[in-house]
Parts: C-alpha cells; sequence; structure tokens
C-alpha cells in the first residue's frame, strides 16, 4: 500500500514537471510569436543620398567609334566599361539642361527601381564591392529574419531639383502611396532610413505633404505611417565640398577630368540643394502663402536675424569661398559685392586681381555667383536655378535651417572627428570654361582647429570637432537643437564591449543653439560613440542624436557599428516587456556568428559566455569556426 502511494506520488510530481515545462514553452511559444508579430508589423523605407540610386538608359544611342552602345534599360550611372570606352556617348546620357533641367536630345535616362538599384551601383566581380551602398545593410536584416517585402527602396532621379522630381516624375505622390501601401501590407508603420542627401528629399517630402492632407490630419497621418525617421549623416546646413564641385569639380573617384566632372554636376539642379547656407536666415513659411490674398511670389523673401551680422561667417567655421577676381571691368560688374567687400580700388585701376570673401549666407542669396557673373558662365545658370528651383519654390526654400520633423522617434546619426573641407581659396586658370578655376589652398577643421593645406593653423571659430570628411562638423550637429534643454549623455566603445569603459552623465543642461560636447576622458586607441538622448521634452516622443568616432560620410551605412545600434534600438522599441525608451548601452556583445573571432593570445574563441568553437566543413580558418553559442534572437533579450 506504501509503495503504491509512492507509486502516485511520483507520477503526480512527473505530471506537474511536464505541465510547468509545457506552460513554461507555450508561454516563451507566445512571446515568441508576440515578438515575431511585432518584427512584422514594421516596415523599413531606405531614401538613398546623392549619386547613390542607379540611373538606366530609356533611349536607344548608337556611340560611333565604340563598340559599346546604348540600349533602352542600359546601366548609365554606373557602367564604368561604357564610361571609359565611350564617355561622349555617357555625358549626353547623364547631362540636363542647366535651365530646364530636360534630357539631352539623344539620349535620356530614368531612375531604376527596387533594392537592386541602391545596392551596388555597378555590379560586378571588382565594380561591386567597390560601389557597393547599402548591400551590407540589406544583408543584416536578411540575417535577422526581416522578410523581403518590408524593406522598401524608394530611388530617386538624384539630378533634379525637389520641385522638379514631382514636377516630372510624381515622386512625393508616389512615396505617399509607398508608405500608405505598406501600412497596409505590414499593418504598422514604418521606419525611414535616410542617407545624405535623401534627408533632404524626406524633408521636402513633410513639407509637401502638408498641403496634400488636411492640416488636423497631418500629425494623425505621420504617427500611423512612420514610427521611427534615421537621419544618416544629413547635410542639415549644406555642405561645402559642393562649392568645389561648382568651380573645379569633384570626380567621385571617376575616370574623368575635373573640368568633366565640373561640367556635369553644374548641369543638375540638384547641385545647389546641398550648397551651404546660414542657420539664421529664413523664409516665411510656405504652407501659410497658399492662405494668403496677395501674390505668394511677394513672400519668398530671405531674411536674417540680426545675429547673422553680428556673427562671423555666418556661424560657420571660417569664410567659404576665398577668390581671385580679376578687376579689369570694375566694380560695376558686381554691385551687390560693393557694399560687403572691401574693394582695393587702386589695385583695380592697375588691373589687379581682388580677393574676395563670401560667407554661407553671401553663397544661399546669390551674391557670390552674382560676383563672378562676368567671369563664369556656370553663374548665370545657376543663379537661375537658384531663383526658379529653390527661393521660389512653392513649397519649401530647402536653403533654410530644420526644425525637429513632427516624428514620434528621431535619430540623427554622423560621423565625427575626420579632417573634413570649410573653406576653399580659388583664383583663376588662365585656362578656358570649365577648368577656368583652381584652387590654391583649402582650409580644413581637425581636432578643435583650423588648418590649411599646408598644415598652418588658421584663425576662425572650429567647432568642438570635426566633419565626417564630407560635411563639416557645424552643418551635421544642427540636429541637436531638436534635444530639449535636459539630457542624458552616454560614451561607449564602438567595438564589443563589457562596460568597464562606458561613461554616463544625466540631466545636463542643454541652452538652444548652443553646441553640447561631453568632457569625457578618451582612450587614443579606442573609437567611440557618444548618444545624445531626450526622452521628456515632447511628451510621447523621442529624440537621439548619435555622434561616431571616424566614421566616413560615404561608407557609414556600411558600419557593422551603426547596423548593430539601429537593429538593437529598434529590438528595444517594438518588445513588449521594454521599460525605457532607449536601449542600454551598459554593454555590447556579439550578435551574429560574423562577430565572433579568434583570440590568439588566449587560444581560443574571444568572448566565450557568447561565442564557441564549432567547426564547419568549409572554414579555412579559426576565427571561421567561432560561432554564437546561443541564437541571435535569444542574445537580444539581453538588452530590453
Amino acid at each position: 500500500m506504501r509503495a503504491k502511494a509512492t507509486r502516485v506520488r511520483s507520477l503526480a510530481s512527473v505530471l506537474l514537471l511536464l505541465a510547468i515545462i509545457i506552460a513554461a514553452g507555450a508561454s516563451t511559444g507566445e512571446e515568441e510569436e508576440i515578438r515575431s508579430k511585432q518584427r512584422q508589423r514594421l516596415s523599413g523605407i531606405i531614401i538613398p543620398g546623392f549619386a547613390s540610386a542607379q540611373l538606366r538608359a530609356w533611349s536607344i544611342l548608337d556611340c560611333p567609334y565604340s563598340p559599346l552602345d546604348f540600349n533602352p534599360l542600359d546601366l548609365v550611372w554606373l557602367d564604368t566599361t561604357k564610361l571609359l570606352s565611350a564617355v561622349n556617348c555617357w555625358l549626353k546620357c547623364m547631362l540636363l539642361d542647366p535651365y530646364n533641367q530636360t534630357d539631352h536630345p539623344e539620349c535620356k535616362s530614368r531612375p531604376d527601381g527596387g533594392l537592386s538599384a541602391i545596392t551596388e551601383l555597378d555590379p560586378g566581380y571588382i565594380t561591386g564591392p567597390l560601389s557597393s551602398v547599402w548591400k551590407d545593410w540589406v544583408k543584416w536584416c536578411i540575417e535577422f529574419g526581416v522578410e523581403a517585402n518590408a524593406i522598401i527602396a524608394v530611388p530617386y532621379d538624384w539630378r533634379l531639383s525637389p520641385s522638379m522630381l514631382e514636377e516630372r516624375d510624381l515622386y512625393f505622390h508616389k512615396l505617399k502611396l509607398t508608405f500608405e501601401t505598406a501600412l497596409k501590407l505590414r499593418g504598422g508603420p514604418s521606419l525611414v532610413f535616410a542617407h545624405s542627401l535623401g534627408n533632404n528629399v524626406f524633408r521636402y517630402f513633410l513639407e509637401w505633404l502638408k498641403l496634400e492632407i488636411a492640416p488636423k490630419q497631418y500629425l494623425k497621418w505621420l504617427d500611423e505611417h512612420i514610427h521611427a525617421y534615421f537621419a544618416v549623416a544629413a547635410p542639415l546646413l549644406g555642405s561645402t565640398q559642393t562649392i568645389e564641385a561648382s568651380l573645379s569639380g569633384f570626380t567621385f573617384g571617376l575616370p574623368i577630368s575635373e573640368g568633366t566632372a565640373r561640367l556635369l554636376f553644374n548641369s543638375f539642379s540638384s547641385s545647389l540643394w546641398m550648397m551651404p547656407f546660414s542657420k539664421y536666415c529664413q523664409t516665411d513659411k510656405a504652407y501659410w502663402k497658399h492662405f494668403s490674398l496677395g501674390n505668394s511670389r511677394g513672400h519668398h523673401a530671405y531674411q536674417c536675424d540680426e545675429q547673422e551680422y553680428r556673427s562671423n561667417y555666418s556661424g560657420w567655421p571660417t569664410n567659404i569661398i576665398n577668390i581671385e577676381i580679376p578687376s579689369i571691368r570694375g566694380v560695376d560688374a558686381y554691385p551687390s559685392v560693393s557694399d560687403i567687400a572691401d574693394v582695393n580700388l587702386s589695385n583695380m585701376e592697375c588691373g589687379l586681381p581682388t580677393q574676395l570673401s563670401f560667407s554661407a549666407r553671401e553663397i544661399s542669396d546669390g551674391t557670390f555667383f552674382k560676383a563672378i557673373e562676368d567671369y563664369d558662365p556656370d553663374s548665370k545658370r545657376l543663379l537661375h536655378q537658384l531663383q526658379k528651383s529653390y527661393h521660389g519654390d512653392p513649397v519649401l526654400n530647402p536653403l533654410t535651417p530644420w526644425e525637429r520633423p513632427p516624428i514620434k522617434n528621431v535619430f540623427c546619426i554622423y560621423g565625427i572627428d575626420s579632417k573634413t573641407e570649410v573653406g576653399y581659396y580659388f583664383a583663376p586658370s588662365g585656362k578656358p570654361y570649365p577648368d577656368n578655376w583652381i584652387i590654391t589652398d583649402v582650409i580644413y577643421e581637425f581636432e578643435g582647429s583650423l588648418l590649411s593645406r599646408s598644415g598652418n593653423v588658421v584663425e576662425g571659430n572650429p567647432g568642438a570637432t570635426s566633419g565626417d570628411e564630407t560635411v563639416s562638423y557645424h552643418s551635421l550637429s544642427w540636429c541637436k537643437n531638436w534635444l530639449g534643454h535636459r539630457i542624458n549623455i552616454t560614451r561607449a566603445p564602438q567595438s564589443e564591449h563589457d562596460g568597464s569603459d562606458v561613461q554616463v552623465e544625466l540631466n545636463v543642461e542643454h541652452p538652444y543653439d548652443e553646441d553640447i560636447f561631453p568632457n569625457m576622458t578618451r582612450s587614443p586607441r579606442v573609437k567611440y560613440i557618444t548618444y545624445y538622448e531626450d526622452a521628456e521634452s515632447i511628451p510621447g516622443r523621442t529624440t537621439a542624436v548619435w555622434e561616431l568616432d571616424k566614421a566616413n560620410h560615404r561608407n557609414i551605412v556600411r558600419s557593422p557599428v551603426l547596423m548593430r545600434e539601429v537593429w538593437l534600438q529598434m529590438w528595444h522599441n517594438i518588445h513588449p516587456e521594454a521599460k525605457t525608451k532607449f536601449v542600454t548601452k551598459a554593454k555590447r556583445g556579439p550578435l551574429r556568428d560574423n562577430d565572433c573571432f579568434w583570440d590568439y593570445g588566449k587560444a581560443r574563441c574571444a568572448w566565450p559566455e557568447y561565442c564557441e568553437y564549432r567547426y564547419v566543413f568549409g572554414d579555412v580558418h579559426l576565427g571561421q569556426s567561432c560561432r554564437l553559442k546561443n541564437s541571435s534572437s535569444d542574445l537580444l533579450l539581453h538588452y530590453v
């Protein structure tokens, strides 16, 4: 009898244990299902930057003296083979009329569609990796199980001004439909990833949307369709490198001359979209122009506040352009400059050149182009586009500072601490157009100082650090004004770490329109990422700025550090058990097999708590055999 009772208790214990296991499994399955559904709800919409999407021919063009012709759907941007063998034909397919932005009579190009248009510009065994843009980003998404219909690319003709994008291609109408289709398909809002000029495109879309949707429905539409906006390497106050491209040419590494590159760049109306401008200058809100009883053209005045005239260099580190102009035609050739430049009349009478300097405001309001109008044929064309497509744009003057977009979660991400061009010295070259200007000196910002090309220190207003090699820190960091008056700052190593080198400052005061840079220690051999986070200033909305040491402007979208941080933040946001607005920075461990590697000093896989040695047939070195112990989804639970 006692033995029977014992067997009954044992059986009951086993049944209870099985019930617990089943319940635990059901609970785990339910949690995984919830996480899977949350992940499936979101979509990712990618807006590429300047020259970061393929263009294809939409014509039949016979190229004499070359075995290669252009046929419909042939790659134009970028096909280096045809560029090398038939450069004149290639230029016909790329150039636009500088006044009306129409195609060449013999060839036209149009943007390609889909993810393939932005992953590799020139696919091939050698050219593919060299022209890779968003390919690594897409591979990362695939590794973490993101569905194919959840990532949507929205390439555009990056040669056009914003108004022409809508006029010719209805781009912003299509972009609105893309957001609405993604919501219907996935059942949830989208994440917007914009790089470089893509941020300017997205800004224009938000302003255009105000005129398409009833005012009371505007914010509701944004909340329903956009969960978060990642502004990556955004030239929020323009880029000085566009000045180099406009006056002397910038080849982007292509096998063409600088003069040809200049001719090409200045035929695009988008060349002015990235011109540097002053943060102190504004125009009337375009939205209210449509409710004005008078002529809306009278509201396009470019107005600057008193700070513009009290500050040096329009708030930039230095004058952006210093140029020698032949003085044989006198001051009447550029009356708009005579009031702001100290012209040496005695030198002019002797026919000596006069050096003039121009700030960001004098570039964006057209003063500079008027000054060289009699010496450079491109000036009239650029002035025409500046007035027509920017100052006269009915939706928005893009050459004005951008306030925080009204989106739930905004992340501004950029690279810092790289040597970046912020000013130029130009002089006549004595050669005919388009090679009529040469750069005699360049001013760089680096490590809190301004340096000339020869290495001499230059006076000016250097920032706390430098930019990302293409856009200056002054322009990139404008989004710090989107943060509130009290923020949290965290600095952590970019690589995987155990938290020992993480530094935190809480409730830091941040006055508006003032830069904020933490006084934290740095190890000279470590690259850091600094997070500025604000979840309190605007109820229900979060704002963050991430600064990545040594992250290059063009390559930042391929940075595994950036992809890791974006993924962790989004995983944290959609997890039902997340208790904070931002993901923890306390530690960073491997998330993929590729993050594991062999530690030769200790003769084992590094990060033994995450990685283990597991050989798979085909591995050719020890590092390849280091793999995660657990799945990526299990590791992500450490960051909730």
